[in-house]
Parts: C-alpha cells; structure tokens; sequence
C-alpha cells in the first residue's frame, strides 16, 4: 500500500503533535507516525512539570528564558492541561547559601522570584521539614502531558492532518540521494487501533520527512545513513499515592538526583535520576533508584517516609550534545533545542531532525521547525499556536453549568472539567445513564465510551485520555469495568486481549512498589483478577467447552431441610457445607 503527504512527522510525543498541529494550522498536508500510542517515549514518562525556568537559571539562562516564555504561552493556549501550583526552591541547612544566591537571578531571566522566610514557605507547604533555612518562590506548574499531546493531534486532524499510532518506521526512502518518504508497518491497519485486525505495511511519500522522534531520533538518523548524536539518559519517577504536597518542591541544589516533588492530579511524583543508557527502550530498571527518591526527598518533605507509592517508571531524555563538546557528566549537557538540517549538515535534503530541548518549550521547538520546513517547501504562513487554544482550552466558564445539567457531583464535576476542558458539554450530553467506571480518578463512562470512539480497542489509549487506571488501584478495580464498555461493539475475545494488556502496562509499574499497603493491594488485584475473575483459567480464555451442566441450580427444598436437621448437603459450588 502506498500513500503521500506534504510533510511527513515521525513521533507521537509533545514536539511531533506540536509540529504536525502548527504545520496543519498553516494549510500543509501533514501526516504524522508513532510506534506506539501517542506519548509512548519520553513525553509519557515524565514528572509532569510545567518549568518556569528556575531550575536553569544559574547554568543554562537561555533555556530559563525560552522556559518562561512558553510557561506562559501554555497557561494561555492549555488551560485544561495546566495547574498553576506555584514552585518553591527550598534550602536545607546543608546547602550553599552561595548557589541560593545565584538562584536570585530568575529575575535576570524575567522569572518572578520572591524570597521567602522558612515559616513563609512553610505557609505555602505546612509538609516542609521544621530546619530549613529559606525558600525562593517562582510560578512553576504542573501539566498533563497526555492530554496535552491528545489535544494537538485532535487539532492537527481537525486541520486536515492524520495521525497514525501503532506504525513505527520500518525503513527510511531514499531516492537519487533525497529522502522521499518512509515505509511503516500498522500493528492493526490504518486509523484507530483495533485488536485483532491483521496489520499491514505501507510506504508514505513526502515531499519532507521530520524526526522528532526524541531519544530515537539516531535510529532514524541511521536508517537514513546520517549520525545524530543524541545521549539518552535515563531518569526514575516515582508515584506516590495522594499530594503531600500542593505545590512544587525543588532542592535548591547545583545538581543531585532526587530533588524534585511535583503534585500532579491527585498524586505526588518524586524525582529524579540522570543517569546516561546506551538503548532508550533497553536499560535497568533498579530498586535502588526508587529507594534514592524517598531517602533523599524526605529531607524535603518528612511525610514522604511515612507515605504509600504506588508505581514508579522510567523515562528517558533525549539529550543532544553537538560534535566535539566533550562534556562527560549528562547533567552538564544543555537543555536546549537543536534543529539538524541534513541537506546543509550531510548532503542529505528532505529530512530535518529535531533533537534536545523540554517539555515545556514544545511548541516553541515545533515552531522553529515549521519555519524552516515551511521556507523549504514555499508554505506563505504565519505559526498561530501561540495564540489559537488546544482544543478543550476555550472558556471554561460554560461548564459550570454544564456539571448541573448531566448530573456530575463534586468532585466527580471538578475531575471531569479539569480533563474534558469546553469538550464536556459534548462528550458528558448522553441519553443514557452516566455511572463512574474508575473511583480512583473520577472517570465516567461517557468519558471512557469518547476515548473509545478516539483509541478504538486501545485500552491504555483509553487511559492517557482519561486517567482511568491510574489511582491508587492501578486497575484493580476499573480495569474489567474499562474493557466492559467495549462490548458489544467489539467481540469478547477482543475486549479480553485489551484489558489484559492493560492490567499488565499497570502491573509492570508496580514491581519495583511492593512494600507497605501497596503491597496488600496488589495482593488484592491478584485475588480479584487471578481467582474472583479467574482471568489465568478461564475457559473462555484457554478454548475450552464450558460445562454449563455442571452447575447446580441451587439447592432443593429438601437438601435445605436435611441441612437445617443437620445432614450434609451439596452447597452450589460443588463444595459441603461446613468445609
């Protein structure tokens, strides 16, 4: 199968969706491919923070600007994705009133900063420990980076784009010396994932090809015959199981691991690690890492010893290093963006790779790199992301009474506008009833039936989406419930392969969290899944004939009688009473 397209986009996370949505919203023909579900790489597993630039202030002040900058960009253009939590860089007794000095100049880099006195800070966050020195307060925030990606590949469709998940990149074309397009396989056909559907490959001809495939961005440099010098570097998450804190906590340190508390939904996440991998997908996954976050961010936050994690996970950082810098330590390595023109840099025209750089300045990475891929392919347009909402983020004053008018009480109300933005009038307006399928976070299944209608089949497209499974369960309870909603459109034998792809992506999460109360919960997923549910021997599952005959109708008048007089009688599980 063959198609093609303007400008072909590889990569799913924040800056692939920026670029496919800004490129769309200037009249290109756009197409954009992930290997997994939108999210898959880095931009799915980090800790969620909007920057303000503090964090760069003293050793990257350029990066603290364009931070700032797209801080406050963001708060405009994704208000549903944001929380405006404040931050605080908090000193301990042990560190340097030197650096805590230095971190004054945010305001060289127009960042508000406020110094604060340890009871003030303590106002702010009654949690921080009795013996800290000082605090500087700065307008950090926390994001969702699902819903964020979500919203501009919503917007890039609804400009015309296609975005395809579950396609990764097979093969890179290249004609008479010219990137012309890419081949990729489909894990299930074109459009919305759907189990059971045979796959398919097709080739994509484009008249340009990004990378923005972040710490796969050499792989792709390699099946194209050119270097790109990314270094990933791996970092720990850990998800604790409510906030402990309202507000960001960062050590006020040079650098160090475990030096950061984002609140972010209705949990907290501790990071993080730096350490340099060779594979961003093929790495260790160590308990010491986890250990690390709670030793060291008690010291920030006392309560953190007594508190229950959930999960953790790893992300990896697409960190580029231009050619001859030499810098060892990954934590040295700019922050910064970096746009790779192969046909000035490799004698290689029709690819552009897009390497380093945050989160937070997505949309900034994604316009430069629509100028430049306009100016190539004569697009006459201005980037309007900037100023034209996500979608979801228009005002938000309309939904009050929308809460009303579908029967959502607080806080399921609170959950479903914080998630669905301007969308709620449309998603929650259903003629039937509206019961909610994850307690944890809130979710209703009008909310999972709209995910549905978007990720088909895709059971954990369905989460980033909508947050359901990612309570303090992690799918021990809605998980079967979430897979429920999908018959009787799909077929059992489907619906039974996507949750249980599910509640294994939850599982694999919870290994390295085995200790405490979370430890008896996922006891308790295993007593519900493995035996109330019989998930492991279930007939239905091994293609076994069900005996349906095999199970009594309860038991007769008499057998009750002779019970009653104290006769054994055979109860309506094959058992005795008594055993």
């Amino acid at each position: 199968m063959e198609s093609s397209t303007g400008v072909l986009v590889i990569g799913g996370g924040s800056t692939g969706t920026g670029i496919a949505r800004d490129l769309a919203m200037r009249g290109a023909d756009v197409t954009l491919v992930e290997q997994g579900n939108l999210t898959h790489g880095t931009t799915g597993r980090m800790h969620g923070l909007l920057h303000s630039g503090g964090r760069y202030a003293v050793s990257d002040q350029e990066s603290a600007k364009e931070c700032i900058q797209e801080n406050r960009v963001l708060r405009d253009i994704a208000s549903h994705c944001v929380e405006m939590t404040g931050g605080l860089f908090v000193q301990r007794p042990e560190d340097t009133d030197e650096y805590f000095q230095k971190k004054q100049g945010c305001r060289e880099c127009d960042i508000p900063a406020e110094v604060l006195s340890p009871e003030e800070a303590r106002e702010i966050e009654p949690y921080l420990a009795k013996d800290i020195k000082r605090a500087i307060k700065v307008p950090d925030g926390a994001i969702d980076p699902f819903r964020l990606c979500v919203a501009n590949a919503v917007s890039t469709e609804n400009h015309g784009g296609r975005v395809e998940t579950h396609a990764p990149v097979t093969d890179v074309l290249i004609e008479d010396g010219e990137v012309v397009g890419v081949e990729v396989e489909h894990e299930t056909g074109q459009g919305k994932r759907e189990h059971g559907k045979a796959g398919q490959t097709e080739k994509i001809y484009a008249d340009h090809v990004v990378n923005a495939t972040g710490a796969w961005a050499g792989r792709i440099g390699e099946m194209a015959g050119v270097e790109v010098e990314v270094r990933p570097s791996k970092g720990v998450m850990v998800v604790m199981n409510c906030r402990q804190v309202d507000t960001v906590v960062n050590r006020c340190q040079p650098k160090g691991d475990a030096d950061i508390v984002v609140p972010h939904e209705t949990t907290a996440i501790l990071g993080t690690t730096d350490e340099e991998v060779d594979d961003p997908e093929d790495y260790p996954e160590e308990q010491w890492e986890v250990d690390r976050m709670i030793d060291e961010l008690k010291q920030l936050v006392p309560i953190l010893d007594e508190a229950r994690t959930i999960r953790s996970f790893w992300g990896v950082r697409p960190l580029y290093e231009p050619p001859d810098t030499g810098t060892s330590d990954p934590t040295d390595i700019t922050r910064q963006f970096f746009l790779l023109d192969h046909d000035d840099r490799d004698d290689l025209p029709g690819m552009t790779s897009i390497v380093g750089g945050k989160f937070t300045t997505y949309r900034m990475m994604a316009e430069t790199i629509s100028d430049h891929v306009s100016e190539r392919l004569g697009i006459d347009a201005e980037c309007r992301t900037a100023d034209v909402p996500l979608p979801g983020s228009k005002d938000e004053t309309v939904l009050n009474d929308a809460m009303d008018r579908f029967g959502l009480r607080s806080p399921i109300a609170r959950r479903s506008k914080q998630r669905l933005g301007n969308r709620a009038d449309e998603v929650l307006d259903v003629d039937e009833a509206n019961p909610v399928i994850c307690q944890c976070e809130g979710v209703t299944r009008a909310e999972i039936k709209d995910a549905v209608s978007q990720a088909g089949t895709d059971l954990n497209a369905v989460r980033i989406r909508t947050r359901a499974s990612m309570g303090n369960c992690q799918g021990g309870f809605c998980s079967r419930a979430m897979a429920d909603v999908l018959h009787p459109e799909y077929e059992e034998e489907i619906a039974r392969e996507a949750y249980d792809e599910l509640f294994q992506e939850r599982w694999k999460g919870e290994v390295h969290a085995l200790w405490g109360e979370q430890l008896s919960q996922a006891m308790l997923n295993y007593a519900l899944h493995a035996t109330t549910l019989n998930a492991d021997s279930d007939p239905a599952r091994l293609d076994q004939e069900v005996d349906f005959g095999a199970f009594d109708a309860g038991r007769p008048t008499d057998a009750v009688e002779g019970a009653e007089g104290g006769d054994s009688a055979v109860a309506t599980d094959g058992g005795h009473d008594g055993d």
